[in-house]
């Protein structure tokens, strides 16, 4: 049985809600959509970064993961396995930039 790497900050956030949409669009999954999609693609790999969790997207569909690092990044493209670019240093900083 394989078991989803949450981030710490992740789980911090679900104590306090389980999904959410954001004022631009942006929406945080659910715990049970984020294990599925783990299940479905596994963790992201990111050059120079820890592994990666999808826990979001963006309003055009972009995914949105946080590493384990606490980063989060999001791709370049509505798939999972291109590139992911640095969208925020952190959790918080990426829930306070939705406006």
């Amino acid at each position: 049985m394989d078991l989803t790497p949450i981030p710490s900050d992740l789980t911090t956030l679900y104590w306090v809600l389980a999904e959410a949409r954001l004022p631009d669009g942006r929406s945080v999954h659910s715990p049970v959509t984020v294990a599925a999609l783990f299940r479905e693609h596994g963790e992201i790999e990111i050059p120079g970064e820890q592994p990666a969790l999808i826990f979001a997207a963006t309003a055009d569909g972009h995914a949105c993961a946080l590493s384990g690092s606490g980063r989060v990044w999001q791709a370049t493209s509505p798939s999972t396995t291109g590139q992911f670019d640095l969208m925020a240093n952190s959790l918080q900083e990426f829930l306070e930039t939705s406006r």
